[in-house]
């Protein structure tokens, strides 16, 4: 069996002496491994690193057998993104979320998404913006999307400020007031699209949102904690002054 499709390079290990076992996000056929032979090379060690795009040929006996990769640069974005912490970490905790979706099913529109963010991960602001809206679709992705297009007890599409906790569903400046303290808080942005942009004080109140729920649909149900590289990833935008603590107030 044999197919082509592209791809960006989310990790590898070495294999035996010389290969390794290469972990790529594809258009088409979604997060899977394949065996490069040769791969440990100098030739083939800067082609294979996270964050480039490639060009791949995969061939196996069996669909189900590893198989082997044959990988062609398209775009290197390794050696760029390697200068920003906030970029090096932020790759991680994308190729993490990744990792919790089913190995080789396809999601489109993640990988488009993940596209832009290679474009953007080492601008440290806008890449906060777009890893928070990345985590929002990988949440949807897994069956555990948020409904913010309207207020869940008035039907109201306006002044969305709040998120319960309970419902994962929007809630309006009046309806949640008596309830604010217990409630999430909605970042503009992530209501009114990419054309408004994020504050640090926003962006903090947009991943403790998504860490909120992902913690209880995906990390406490699979008994596996946080990824450390997204600790590692808001700790770097913290020390650029982008965003402040998770817990801040």
């Amino acid at each position: 069996m044999e197919w082509r499709d592209e791809g960006i390079i989310l990790g590898s290990r070495k294999h035996g002496e010389s290969s390794v076992i290469l972990e790529v996000m594809t258009r088409g056929h979604g997060r899977h491994l394949g065996m490069v032979r040769g791969g440990r090379s100098r030739k083939q060690q800067p082609v294979l690193q996270p964050g480039n795009r490639v060009e791949l040929v995969w061939h196996a006996r069996l669909d189900e057998h590893l198989g082997v990769f044959q990988a062609e640069a398209v775009e290197f974005n390794a050696a760029r993104l390697f200068d920003s912490a906030a970029a090096v970490f932020g790759l991680q905790t994308l190729a993490s979320h990744l990792r919790l979706l089913p190995e080789r099913d396809v999601h489109p529109d993640l990988y488009e998404a993940l596209i832009v963010l290679l474009r953007h991960l080492d601008d440290r602001l806008l890449a906060g913006e777009l890893v928070a809206r990345f985590e929002l679709m990988v949440l949807e992705e897994l069956g555990f999307g948020l409904d913010l297009t309207e207020c869940a007890a008035t039907g109201v599409r306006t002044e969305l400020v709040y998120v319960s906790p309970k419902s994962g569903r929007a809630v309006s400046r009046e309806a949640g007031e008596p309830w604010r303290d217990k409630m999430l808080v909605l970042p503009g942005f992530l209501v009114e699209g990419p054309a408004t942009r994020a504050d640090p004080v926003a962006l903090g109140e947009a991943f403790r949102l998504t860490g909120f729920f992902l913690t209880r649909h995906v990390y406490e149900p699979r008994g596996i904690a946080e990824p450390e590289a997204r600790a590692g990833f808001l700790e770097a935008l913290r020390r650029a002054n982008a965003v402040p603590g998770e817990n801040a107030a």
